[in-house]
């Protein structure tokens, strides 16, 4: 009724003005009338999106509410479709000892999402002609070891070139994190490590990879990294709230961050961003890295066809593909193709996921590092994209039930030319699994009983633990086939 009220003020005076004289026969009257017909459709439709939208908001509210103070102090929250926000709200406290509240323009550490800008740095430069992706490492690291084999920048981009991730290397340094170290001394230990597989075979993600893009941007560019990202991308897309962290620096609008013991949230110490470094020491806030994502799609950082590339999963040596692109994972999410990529770092968690089918992009940021936010993350997406995930059963099974399921589980099948195993691990009351040739991680297993699981993958994999002797021996993986898996530990 109110509706119908609206539109006899606003829109039949207006049909008067533009249209004199047509209402005196009947051909003006017709065009008239479909005219206001049009009209009425396209605002019934607009109210009903309203609808849509003020639902989605409730419910994202209620969800965000019931889980982030368990989680982290504060959590900020932008969803975007089609290129426009139709969600972004911020949620509890940016500082704990100050009481300041969360806010979209809150900055936090956003970890392992640096990748990404390093990514598009190196792929601007090489649309530049400034390097090739096919370059030899050595090419800008002379003295790395003539054994290393061909390690082209493209391995580093996609994590295929074999090099040890710098975090699993013994320092032999109590707190190494908190020590500021040159770039070179770590590139430098780099150089010593045999490489785990030859360059291409495999995808095994390893910090290092960025770490050495980083440098072979300075190198190519004459700049240090964050004078590149500064100068050619944060200040032509405007992203002012984006910036190379610096703990002595005074950012306007910082999260402090947390860790949480057994009840409380407590400050996390020091770290130097120089084993950081271009994987991962870049802060930003919500609306930057939704700007930063459309700048992406509409072609403005890169071309389009090399963005294309990035969002392309890496074909190895064996014609296998991998799960990631040039900066970005490229998997499935419930039955989603996802283009995505997350970040954990001392005091903070981050997720942008972006579902190029639903042209639909969220970006998460809490300040803390509690692994359990993985949850909340996938909840978010899930309500956010109308996925339903409730098609398998999920039942909740004791800690003691599926802690005897952690472990590696290797092939053993009739195969012999397979090599893969199953990583499985659990995080907050649920198991996941990791394959290692890289075509799929954290991957949820929904329990259907305490032995029978499923993947729910886009094509769904079943998992039935054997048990013999009251210990966990195996694992039968069923997608079009079975398939043993031992467990070795």
């Amino acid at each position: 009724m109110h509706l119908k009220s609206g539109f006899e003020k606003s829109y039949y005076p207006l049909c008067y003005q533009i249209l004199p004289g047509l209402l005196q026969n009947l051909s003006g009257m017709k065009r008239c009338f479909a005219t206001t017909m049009l009209f009425i459709a396209i605002a019934g439709s607009s109210y009903s999106q309203q609808l849509k939208s003020r639902e989605l908001t409730r419910k994202l509210d209620n969800l965000i509410l019931a889980q982030y103070e368990s989680l982290a102090p504060g959590v900020t929250v932008l969803v975007a479709q089609k290129g426009k926000i139709i969600y972004e709200k911020a949620f509890g406290k940016a500082n704990l000892e100050l009481s300041s509240p969360m806010s979209p323009a809150t900055v936090c550490r956003i970890g392992s999402m640096t990748k990404q800008f390093t990514a598009i740095a190196i792929l601007q430069l090489a649309e530049q002609g400034k390097l090739s992706l096919q370059d030899n490492i050595q090419k800008y690291f002379p003295d790395f070891p003539a054994d290393s084999g061909s390690i082209a920048i493209e391995n580093l981009l996609t994590h295929t070139s074999g090099i040890i991730d710098y975090q699993t290397m013994n320092w032999h340094l109590p707190n190494a994190i908190r020590i500021d170290f040159p770039t070179e001394t770590l590139i430098d230990s780099l150089k010593r490590e045999a490489l785990q597989f030859k360059p291409g075979a495999h995808y095994s993600y390893s910090n290092s990879n960025y770490f050495l893009l980083g440098k072979i941007i300075e190198k190519v560019s004459g700049q240090s990294y964050q004078q590149y990202l500064e100068e050619h991308i944060f200040k032509p897309l405007g992203l002012s709230g984006t910036y190379y962290d610096n703990p002595a620096s005074i950012i306007p609008n910082r999260a402090s961050g947390y860790s949480k013991n057994d009840r409380n949230f407590e400050n996390v110490g020091y770290i130097s961003m120089s084993l950081v470094y271009a994987a991962g020491a870049l802060l930003s806030n919500v609306r930057d890295l939704f700007k930063w994502h459309t700048a992406l799609i509409a072609g403005n950082m890169v071309s389009k066809p090399m963005l294309k590339k990035a969002f392309t999963p890496y074909s190895l040596r064996n014609g296998e593909k991998s799960e990631y692109g040039y900066g970005w994972f490229i998997k499935d999410f419930n039955g989603q193709r996802a283009i995505a990529h997350g970040g954990s770092i001392d005091g903070f968690r981050s997720m942008g996921t972006y579902l190029p089918d639903k042209d639909l992009y969220v970006i998460i940021l809490v300040n803390s590092d509690n692994e359990a936010a993985q949850k909340l993350f996938e909840d978010i997406v899930n309500l956010a994209a109308g996925i339903t995930t409730t098609s398998y059963k999920d039942l909740q099974l004791a800690d003691s039930i599926l802690d005897r399921y952690l472990g590696t589980y290797q092939y053993a099948g009739a195969d012999t030319t397979i090599k893969e195993a199953f990583r499985i691990y659990k995080e907050t009351n649920r198991l996941y699994a990791d394959l290692s040739n890289g075509t799929g991680s954290h991957m949820a297993l929904y329990p259907q009983s305490e032995t029978h699981f499923i993947l729910a993958i886009r094509k769904p994999i079943t998992i039935d633990f054997i048990i013999q002797n009251g210990k966990v021996t195996e694992l039968i993986a069923t997608q079009k086939e079975k398939n043993k898996f031992i467990k070795i530990e």
